[in-house]
C-alpha cells in the first residue's frame, strides 16, 4: 500500500495514472501517525508540507511561490508534513526498520526541500 499526505488535494491532481485502490489517503499529522502504528509502514509515501489553513494562509501572506517564507519560523498549532516525516525517521528509528520510498508533492518549496533533505540525511546517516 502506498500513502498520501495532503489535506485538500486528491490523489489524481498528483498521480492521475495511478490506481487509487494502491493508495491510503491521510489528511493531516495525526492521521498519518495512526495510520502507520495502525498497519505498520506502507511501501511509499508522498509527502505535502503545509497541511491546514494556517500554514497555507502563512505562505500566502509571505510572498507564495515568488517570495516562499522559512516555515520553521512561524508558530503554528497545527503540524506539517515536515512534522510527520521526523516522526517517520524516529519510528523506523525505533522499530529498526528502512524508510519507504518516497516523494514530496507539496508547492512550498523551502518546506518541501526541508522534508527531502531530512529523509535524504535520516537514509545517509542512519543507515535507514
Amino acid at each position: 500500500m502506498k500513502l498520501f499526505l495532503d489535506d485538500t488535494r486528491s490523489l489524481d491532481m498528483i498521480y492521475p495514472n495511478d490506481n487509487p485502490a494502491e493508495w491510503s489517503i491521510v489528511r493531516d499529522y495525526h492521521q498519518f501517525v495512526n495510520y502507520i502504528q495502525k498497519y505498520g509502514l506502507p511501501t511509499f509515501i508522498s509527502f505535502d508540507h503545509d497541511l491546514g489553513l494556517e500554514h497555507v494562509k502563512f505562505y500566502f501572506d509571505n510572498g507564495g511561490h515568488e517570495n516562499p517564507p522559512d516555515p520553521s519560523t512561524a508558530s503554528f498549532t497545527e503540524k506539517t508534513g515536515y512534522d510527520a516525516c521526523k516522526w517517520l525517521v524516529d519510528y523506523c528509528v525505533e522499530k529498526n526498520v528502512k524508510l519507504p520510498e518516497f516523494h514530496v508533492h507539496s508547492h512550498n518549496p523551502i518546506g518541501a526541500a526541508n522534508i527531502r533533505d531530512y529523509l535524504k540525511n535520516a537514509k545517509k546517516h542512519l543507515d535507514l
